[in-house]
């Protein structure tokens, strides 16, 4: 199972690349193949002369294909998601995205721009024939603050929120097998009142 983590912000360093470097160590910890795109990366020139010929464009392309889940980082800007996204996902074949599983972040200023995730990037996603979009997660700029030197650091409340969607990513979208706190019980053993 391979997961392409998609990187929208035009920033190096910004809360929804923190966002997506949690849901990587997550991955990371299940053994997922996890691949990266980030377009910022990606030639600008191509990017908005729609030239999916240009190398650069072509790659991230192939790798869209390739994956059978995606995670799609972005900044919230006036009440959308990234430019920089936009330009890509607009890039992708109308079926980019049939039989994969999508699982959306987002941050933004406040808790105002929350439903950006599902009026703004569900309805693109959708337009690309995604299988199975799940439940975004959002988080406002206080959710991840910077700690002392300088790096984003993403609250409990998130991270119980990123392990939730890493989860249903894993077990409701790829149907992976479920590693449960608790061992099986067989029927027998079962006992109950009435």
């Amino acid at each position: 199972m391979s997961v392409l983590l998609i990187a929208g912000s035009p920033s190096e360093h910004s809360r929804s690349a923190a966002l997506l470097d949690e849901v990587s160590s997550r991955l990371g910890l299940r053994h997922a193949l996890i691949d990266r795109l980030h377009i910022r990366d990606l030639s600008p020139q191509a990017l908005l002369l729609a030239d999916v010929g240009h190398k650069s464009i072509a790659r991230a392309v192939g790798q869209v294909a390739a994956a059978r889940a995606l995670v799609v980082s972005t900044p919230v800007y006036k009440a959308a998601y990234s430019g920089v996204l936009k330009v890509f996902l607009d890039l992708l074949p109308q079926t980019a995205l049939q039989g994969k599983v999508v699982l959306p972040l987002a941050t933004g200023g406040s808790p105002h721009h929350m439903l950006a995730l599902d009026y703004a990037l569900r309805p693109v996603l959708q337009s690309l024939a995604a299988r199975h979009i799940l439940p975004g997660v959002y988080a406002s700029d206080a959710q991840i603050p910077k700690d002392g030197e300088g790096r984003y650091q993403v609250s409990q409340d998130i991270g119980d929120r990123l392990d939730d969607a890493v989860n249903t990513l894993l077990h409701e979208g790829l149907r992976m097998p479920a590693t449960g706190a608790f061992a099986s019980v067989p029927f027998s053993q079962v006992r109950c009142s009435v």
